[in-house]
């Protein structure tokens, strides 16, 4: 295109459109046209055809429409091999944070079966690894150890006072009490996808996830300590638990058992060294290196060999039994006691589950069903409950591994739940020698991605700083609450900053780009023009309850126009002609009743030649003398008024309603004389018929209009533009109501423009529109509004609008 069809003037003629011609043109349809009655919804609901049963099958078990299309030849292979390296890191993962849960490891390998299974008939991401994760097992480790702790289960030994744990008792009742929290967490997962509440993911802002996963890391890291330094610190709960934690950990560092410190060091370094060595080769490599399961493996070598927990004291792993265990309910008894805990798993895991899917499915060009998701991974956590499973949800690194190896469906999380459930059955005994130590060392360097959330400090500084607010107090609060306490206030938090920002939106006066429909803010903007007689106000924001009282005072401060003291003003002026009136009917009663009496004088007097020439001449001396008062005290009244703005009637006032009012500009204003008004309450206007009246009116014939602020009376018509307003409520409808009303009082002409349908809807529903307020108050476009003001209005202030001089469009009336 070049550059002067481009950047070419168009002219265009059409007729200014106020929203009730512009329904007339488009014929909208009515509400009821629009929204079907409940019972008709009802009746829809309660059908059931072959079609609509048809969808609701396949909706709740996706598997049904991938898995009949599936190709082996295209995506057997990768999903074969995506699955086996998936498989590979779910070994050391597993076991490593079941740890983290403070649950036996074999468990973790239970918790990296069961929830694949299930997730592969229900789930619609097609790259997730659905399994063990930091944050999930670090958040059921809390309520274990919370509800199981180590003092419970001691087990005094008479002979010499010493007390030892029952650790069988202990991990039996957490696996306990691990099932039900997941269960019920699940359960909460099912219903909320089934009442398609599955935006509740969108609360969670990614700042406050970020930050939430990189408090939980620091958690995550201070509950391994005690197997990297070998070390028993007391477990706490609560507020502060992590500051409690690590202080006891500092204290017992003297008692550092140093074989295990020297595991731990050896292996993170060999971690740290062989992980550097795989991202440097990753773009030569077909498939990433496990790592993980190589450390696992030669560190159950050489503690096996060493017999490093016999002779140096090292704690292992211990009994991994074989084969699966059989499923049992969890006990409901415990639900009262978890279902906080049960809820925050829910959301978190729903979050980070979400946010992963949708992150795939954009990238590789599918659709993810969020309320379906979070069936999906209730159903996981749900049905893994009974197998004594603990809170899952997606891995990052495990995600990334299925999708960068090739996975290309949900094939790939069945065959690394093969792979696992090889391993519980036949190679869980083999690892029955591992050092708990390799196993707290494989977490900490896998929090390493982790902890460089922090550089979101500096770019969310340079970027958003209210975003930076919510990180700092996500993470403050998850770091000092806990896990539970602090995702709740974070969300607390970040719901605040979201009404803080409706509630104090930015206001702006509009003006227009000349040759140009465009309207943009007059303080921002050189080029803009003012509207002569016109202001534009918009609002940032939708209007509502919160900020409805704040609208209609940057209203009055941006337009300059105090209505409150102006009202007032216009109605002691009203009261003073009211008395001025009522003064002249007493003057023209006692004329009249002089002349009726001068009247029966004379015709007393008509017999009579005599004339009392003293008395007659008197009275009409009194007449000229009373009526060279009245003359003296208008004009004393006009030398009142001289130098103020005042008001007169330019029509007569009627019975039906008051007279149209004009307001003249006088001399300067007296600055001093609005001391007695600011005592005023805005709309006081009860004082009228009072006594005092008299007082008032005096005092306000000093008043100027020109000292009640900002006065510039060029305004004949405002214009509220509510394009940002995508709905309006009761409170903002009723401050709407009154700006009409007030406004209307100082022959002021209010209009909106850029009402979207659903507000133009909410007004219908509302009542909200009148005799005096109708659609012909409501326009399309800011520029229509504009238009109809100028030629409306403006005729009689100001030259009228000339359409040929807009060079960018021409509008017929």
């Amino acid at each position: 295109m070049d550059s002067t069809r481009r950047f070419g003037k168009y002219r265009v003629e059409r007729e200014v459109l106020d929203e009730q011609r512009l329904e007339e043109i488009t014929q909208r349809k009515a509400y009821s046209d629009i929204h079907r009655s409940l019972t008709e919804q009802l009746r829809d609901s309660l059908r059931c055809t072959l079609p609509k049963l048809k969808r609701g099958v396949m909706s709740s078990l996706p598997v049904l429409y991938w898995l009949p299309k599936y190709s082996v030849w295209d995506y057997g292979m990768p999903d074969l091999v995506s699955g086996i390296s998936v498989g590979i890191m779910h070994l050391p993962q597993g076991m490593a944070y079941a740890l983290l849960a403070s649950l036996p490891p074999v468990f973790g390998l239970y918790t990296s079966l069961y929830p694949a299974l299930i997730y592969f008939f229900f789930g619609t991401s097609r790259h997730i690894s659905i399994g063990t994760f930091t944050v999930l097992s670090i958040m059921v480790g809390s309520v274990t150890e919370r509800l199981a702790p180590d003092v419970d289960f001691l087990i005094m030994n008479g002979t010499n006072i010493t007390s030892e744990v029952d650790i069988a008792a202990r991990d039996s009742f957490r696996v306990q009490v691990a099932a039900a929290t997941t269960v019920l967490g699940g359960l909460i997962q099912v219903l909320l996808g089934v009442v398609k509440f599955g935006f509740v993911g969108t609360y969670l802002s990614e700042p406050l996830v970020r930050a939430y996963t990189t408090a939980a890391a620091a958690h995550a890291v201070v509950a391994q300590l005690k197997y990297i330094f070998g070390v028993s610190p007391t477990r706490f709960s609560g507020p502060l638990s992590l500051v409690y934690t690590l202080k006891d950990v500092c204290s017992l560092l003297p008692h550092t058992h140093l074989p295990t410190l020297v595991v731990s060091a050896v292996t993170m370094a060999l971690l740290i060294a062989a992980k550097e060595l795989n991202s440097f080769l990753s773009p030569k490599l077909p498939v990433p290196i496990p790592v993980e399961l190589i450390t696992i493996v030669a560190g159950t070598l050489v503690s096996s060999y060493a017999h490093l927990n016999s002779n140096y004291t090292v704690s292992v792993v211990g009994e991994i039994p074989s084969g699966l265990s059989s499923p049992c309910v969890p006990d409901v008894r415990l639900f009262g006691e978890v279902i906080g805990d049960a809820f925050a798993l829910a959301i978190v895991g729903y979050a980070i589950s979400i946010s992963l899917g949708k992150t795939f499915a954009i990238k590789h060009g599918y659709k993810v069903d969020s309320n379906q998701e979070l069936v999906a991974l209730g159903l996981s956590n749900a049905v893994g409950g009974f197998f004594q499973c603990f809170s899952v949800c997606p891995s990052m690194s495990r995600s990334l591994i299925q999708e960068s190896t090739g996975g290309k469906t949900q094939m790939a999380g069945v065959a690394s739940a093969l792979i696992v459930l090889v391993t519980i059955l036949k190679l869980g005994t083999l690892f029955q020698e591992l050092p708990k130590a390799i196993l707290a060392s494989i977490v900490f360097v896998n929090l390493k991605g982790m902890f460089k959330q922090y550089a979101d400090i500096v770019t969310l500084w340079r970027s958003s700083k209210i975003d930076l607010v919510v990180w700092l107090v996500t993470w403050v609060s998850t770091m000092l609450l806990n896990l539970d306490l602090g995702l709740a206030a974070s969300i607390t938090f970040a719901l605040f900053t979201v009404i803080f920002r409706t509630q104090m939106p930015t206001y702006s006066v509009l003006g227009n780009v000349p040759g140009t429909e465009l309207y943009v803010d007059l303080e921002t903007h050189r080029q803009a023009r003012e509207i002569p007689g016109v202001t534009i106000f918009r609002s940032s924001a939708t209007v509502y309850f919160a900020n409805a009282d704040l609208y209609l005072e940057a209203l009055k401060k941006k337009s300059g126009l105090d209505i409150s003291k102006m009202i007032i003003y216009k109605r002691r002026q009203e009261a003073k002609q009211r008395r001025r009136e009522r003064r002249a009917e007493r003057r023209a009663k006692r004329q009249a009743k002089k002349e009726r009496r001068a009247q029966r004088t004379a015709e007393g007097l008509s017999g009579s030649p005599a004339v009392s020439v003293e008395e007659d001449v008197g009275f009409w001396g009194d007449t000229c003398i009373e009526g060279t008062g009245s003359e003296r005290e208008d004009q004393a009244w006009t030398e009142r008024e001289n130098g103020t703005v005042f008001v007169i009637p330019t029509t007569p006032r009627t019975p039906d309603g008051p007279s149209r009012w004009e307001y003249l500009k006088g001399g300067a204003p007296d600055s001093t004389s609005l001391g007695w008004m600011s005592e005023l309450q805005d709309g006081d206007t009860t004082t009228l018929g009072s006594s005092s009246e008299d007082t008032l009116s005096r005092d306000l014939e000093r008043v100027s209009l020109g000292s009640l602020g900002k006065w510039t009376w060029d305004i004949h018509s405002i214009i509220l533009d509510l394009s940002t307003a995508n709905f309006i409520d009761i409170v903002a409808i009723k401050m709407m109501k009154n700006v009409f009303q007030d406004f209307s009082e100082i022959d002021v002409d209010i209009y909106m423009a850029g009402c979207q349908a659903s507000v133009v809807e909410q007004l219908e529903r509302s009542e909200f529109f009148s005799d005096s307020i109708t659609k012909r108050h409501l326009f399309a476009s800011v520029h229509d509004a504009v238009l109809y003001c100028l030629n409306h209005r403006g005729a009689s202030s100001f030259p009228r609008y000339d359409p040929s001089l807009d060079t960018h469009s021409s509008t017929k009336f």
